[in-house]
């Protein structure tokens, strides 16, 4: 709980809250009663001064107060500036009762309603000091003065204001009955608990929706960052704040695609890596098998020549072919690799352009006629006419060369070799079936493996390497098309697939 943002938020409200309230209710306390009592102190020099006003114009007519208020009496108080309306303005907006006596005549004016007898009696005790109520002067000036009596017989409390006006003959009181202030404060002191309790209440509903539409997408954010440590990176910050926490929403979106992308990225390298350095090592490997045998059987037959064991001629002859037959072995896979690592690693750019795959076909098929002939074997090329397609020309001459080579070492039963070459909407399909045994369908998949080979010793015999299918496989490859093998009835076929070429050549 100490931890949580929300609860913090919650108990600074609470506590803000309630120290306004007490603060308030000490101010009410302390400082009310006398706020109030100023305030109506300054409405008694409002009051003196308005009546002071009245008694000059008086004056200035050759009368005394009195009577110019009873000669310009109107009853229905139609004019304005008229005493009694005055009078009665101050009476009804302030409470305030008063009364006025010419100290020349002895007249008494009651221009306000009030107790009569109330202010008589007052006025009395303050002109002849008699029962003088309890006061506390507030305010002493030239002519008056302001303060706060206490009445025993009502029990009250009352502002008055007595003295002269500026004519020294006309005698004033002026009476605000003050109502309990004390209860009054008390009064609005339980107002303001029950509005404070009530205020907290609902005040607290209030933040604590607000600090949940704060902090949730703040666990959100957490709840993010978290997966993210977990490498999780398809959780996303779904918010649609336009905020500070919208904006660090979407930075971290956005940092998550770039952790995502990154770190997939450098799996990928490691992947790669590690693949090619287990290419390194199979590689090293076959390579050392490979060529294991011929280095040994030249290292045997240039032994056997340094040692005189071949004397005759024909002897030597053969010693020396045999060197010869292992190293161009050796030199034809060694080339066969090279082509292969590039082919692999696209270090061997395509040179793509539109060409005739039958006439392409046509020329490899005669180009080996002394091989068929040796072989003892009869191609048979199955011509649909001109197809047009677009690729590498001489990497594909390759691949046929490579089919044919395959088919003419595998060859058994009828000796027959079978190609064909058609258009399958809009690609070239080219097949090429030789009679012999079945291959395994557990070995299918691995022919395209370098130096896989399903009969080591008859490829050993025709001085295969196992690498020409590889070839095949890394070449169609890097034209992005497809190449594969089935065993059928009476043998097994290899196939491809070429882009055709729409345009005429």
């Amino acid at each position: 709980m100490k931890h949580s943002i929300k609860a913090r938020f919650a108990v600074i409200f609470v506590c803000l809250m309630a120290f306004v309230l007490i603060s308030t209710w000490c101010i009410n306390t302390w400082f009310l009663e006398s706020f109030y009592t100023s305030d109506k102190v300054k409405i008694m020099g409002k009051a003196y001064a308005s009546i002071g006003r009245l008694v000059e114009e008086a004056n200035d007519s050759g009368e005394n107060i009195i009577s110019y208020y009873m000669d310009s009496y109107d009853p229905d108080m139609k004019n304005e500036g008229t005493p009694q309306k005055m009078f009665r303005a101050l009476g009804e907006k302030y409470n305030l009762m008063m009364v006025l006596i010419d100290s020349t005549t002895d007249e008494v004016l009651f221009p306000t309603n009030g107790d009569r007898q109330f202010l008589k009696n007052r006025v009395e005790a303050y002109i002849f000091g008699r029962n003088m109520p309890d006061a506390s002067i507030l305010k002493r000036y030239d002519n008056y003065i302001v303060q706060k009596t206490y009445d025993k017989r009502s029990d009250s409390y009352y502002l008055e204001s007595w003295g002269y006006f500026s004519d020294n003959k006309t005698i004033f009181l002026l009476s605000i009955p003050l109502a309990s202030i004390r209860d009054s404060v008390n009064l609005s002191n339980r107002f303001l608990a029950y509005v404070g309790v009530a205020a907290l209440i609902v005040g607290s509903f209030f933040i604590y929706l607000v600090t949940r539409r704060i902090t949730s997408p703040i666990l959100q954010l957490a709840n993010l960052s978290e997966k993210m440590s977990s490498l999780d990176f398809d959780a996303k910050y779904t918010g649609q704040e336009e905020d500070e926490i919208g904006v660090l929403g979407n930075s971290m979106n956005k940092l998550s695609d770039t952790l995502k992308e990154t770190i997939g990225q450098l799996k990928r390298d490691i992947e790669e890596k590690n693949k090619i350095d287990e290419m390194r090592r199979d590689f090293i490997a076959n390579v050392s098998h490979e060529l294991k045998t011929p280095i040994a059987l030249i290292q045997g037959y240039a032994e056997g020549l340094t040692e005189g064991m071949a004397e005759d001629p024909e002897s030597r002859d053969y010693y020396c072919e045999v060197i010869m037959d292992e190293a161009g072995k050796m030199n034809q896979m060694v080339r066969q690799l090279l082509n292969l690592t590039a082919l692999e690693f696209g270090n061997d750019t395509l040179q793509a352009e539109a060409f005739d795959l039958t006439e392409l076909i046509q020329g490899v098929v005669n180009s080996a006629k002394i091989l068929i002939q040796q072989r003892e074997a009869e191609v048979v090329f199955v011509n649909n006419g001109p197809i047009a397609v677009y690729a590498d020309e001489f990497k594909i001459e390759e691949v046929v060369t490579n089919y044919l080579n395959n088919a003419l070492n595998h060859l058994d039963g009828e000796r027959k070799i079978v190609i064909t070459a058609e258009e399958n909407g809009e690609e070239a399909l080219v097949t090429v079936f030789n009679t012999g045994q079945n291959i395994p369908e557990e070995d299918l998949p691995k022919l395209w493996s370098k130096f896989f080979k399903v009969d080591k010793a008859h490829t050993r015999e025709y001085g295969g390497s196992g690498i020409g299918l590889s070839i095949v496989k890394a070449i169609m490859d890097s034209h992005k098309k497809g190449c594969g093998v089935r065993n059928v009835q009476g043998g097994v076929e290899f196939w491809f697939t070429l882009d055709c070429y729409k345009e005429s050549l």
